[in-house]
């Protein structure tokens, strides 16, 4: 590490490409294979792109974002790589959609109607198909939809769904039950992409004979139960400061840690500012292969661990160590692994190996 406070988010590139091509190679019945990029690929990429790319070199054909404005920073770098925007977009930027070559989300007829105001040749666009989650799709009239697009010359290129709850398989084939059904509304031999499962679907389940599509999101960076893949991510800091604590003595904000008997506490340069949040206090990090609890609470920009003599200055602190620790801290923080990589702040350089 070479920072002012050596805190960084380690990256390793040449894991992630491993990941990616050994589910490409795992589940080889698709076309399409979509790189869902959004939110900086979970925390991991920066203006560089250099994750964005690497899931691109790896076989990825296709890049999901979450907004216009993600798509519009790929695409900046990126001219040819198909970019579809999964959220909403307010009918005034359609026109950078299409000027960009974007490929929008339509997801109801309200939107449709909004969008329908202005020329729209050249549009390309996937229909999102709610079949239970109640986030953005349409359930109905889905002709109806479909041909008031056509009729506008709007490029439908795809139609596709998401599921919920891919851990059960009842509620999973509720799901694809009525996207199959919806489908036979239209003659979908004229939609190129049909795309349904993410990451969990598409480890727990067939193919749907209909898609020729999936998206890969968290799986890329190897969590999965079903299929060995590797871990690419770290998240370091060092010690800075030692102090010695005698008995009764406390440490940080509100003095909510005191000491119960003579005490080391190392001092970390990262805190909330940085995504770790307060709550982490009392979870673990690693320093030099073993476990330390954080203690006190979290300051904006630093944090406190307790440890023992074997912990020196300057030694290197893994905030994050491994994707199995990365689980451990979001089971311990109440949410999931998409969540702790996401919260991780742009002021932490990302770097990459």
């Amino acid at each position: 590490m070479n920072f002012s406070r050596n805190t960084c988010l380690e990256v390793n590139l040449e894991k992630i490409k491993d990941n990616v091509k050994n589910i490409i190679k795992k589940f080889p019945e698709y076309k399409y294979y979509f790189g869902v990029v959004k939110a900086n690929c979970y925390g991991c990429d920066n203006d560089s792109l250099e994750v964005t790319k690497a899931i691109m070199d790896a076989g990825c054909n296709y890049l999901a974002v979450a907004t216009l404005e993600e798509a519009l920073k790929i695409r900046k770098k990126f001219k040819d790589i198909p970019i579809l925007v999964l959220g909403h977009i307010n009918k005034e930027f359609i026109q950078e959609a299409i000027e960009n070559n974007i490929t929008i989300t339509i997801h109801s007829n309200e939107s449709l109607d909004e969008i329908l105001k202005q020329n729209l040749e050249g549009l390309k666009a996937h229909i999102k198909i709610n079949t239970g989650m109640n986030r953005l799709g349409i359930n109905k009239n889905i002709k109806k939809l479909y041909d008031k697009c056509l009729e506008n010359k709007i490029n439908i290129e795809g139609i596709f769904t998401h599921i919920y709850n891919a851990s059960n398989e009842e509620d999973y084939n509720k799901q694809i039950q009525l996207f199959e059904n919806l489908l036979k509304e239209i003659d979908v031999s004229k939609v190129p992409i049909i795309h349904i499962s993410a990451s969990e679907a598409l480890t727990n389940y067939k193919k749907v004979k209909e898609a020729n599509g999936c998206r890969l999101g968290i799986i890329m960076y190897g969590f999965s139960e079903k299929i060995e893949l590797q871990s690419p991510i770290k998240l370091y800091s060092e010690i800075v400061q030692i102090h010695n604590l005698k008995k009764g003595e406390v440490v940080g904000y509100n003095g909510i840690f005191k000491a119960k008997e003579d005490t080391r506490i190392g001092v970390v340069p990262i805190g909330y500012a940085d995504g770790i949040i307060r709550k982490n206090t009392g979870r673990f990090v690693y320093i030099n292969n073993n476990k330390y609890k954080i203690v006190g609470n979290v300051c904006m920009d630093m944090l406190f661990v307790e440890i023992d003599e074997n912990v020196h200055l300057y030694d290197k602190v893994e905030i994050l160590k491994d994707n199995e620790h990365i689980e451990e801290v979001a089971k311990y923080l109440e949410t999931i692994p998409y969540e702790v990589l996401c919260e991780i702040g742009s002021r932490v350089p990302r770097i990459y190996k």
